[in-house]
């Protein structure tokens, strides 16, 4: 079974910074794309950064300048820092990755995986 824990939500004053973890066990093979996404209430949830196995990055618009992505692939981890945080970010985060597994039987699994969400308020 594959599972991803994410850490570092929180409330903090606009303008203030945080950093999100997010770390992913089981039996890996490999980590391809991790996402972070996120979802304010009464909202659709929306793609907040992704980045790819090579470090390839891409951010809604949103947060470009003010969030950055990056993995520590040794540690099958994804972070986002943000920074200048807005009240418009205040929505629940959640890190999903596209990652391929293998079961007991030998066989391979290639699945996206979900975290559980981190709250993320940003008091005005």
């Amino acid at each position: 079974q594959v599972q991803l824990v994410e850490s570092g939500g929180g409330l903090v004053q606009a303008g203030g910074s945080l950093r999100l973890s997010c770390t992913a066990s089981g039996r890996i093979v490999v980590i391809n794309t991790m996402s972070w996404y996120r979802q304010a209430t009464g909202k659709q949830r929306e793609l907040v950064a992704e980045i790819g196995e090579y470090g390839i990055t891409n951010y809604v618009d949103s947060v470009k300048g003010r969030f950055t992505i990056s993995r520590d692939n040794a540690k099958n981890t994804v972070y986002l820092q943000m920074n200048s945080l807005k009240p418009e970010d205040t929505a629940v985060y959640y890190c999903t990755a596209n990652i391929r597994s293998y079961e007991d039987s030998g066989a391979y699994t290639l699945a996206d995986y979900w975290g559980q969400g981190t709250q993320v308020t940003v008091s005005s």
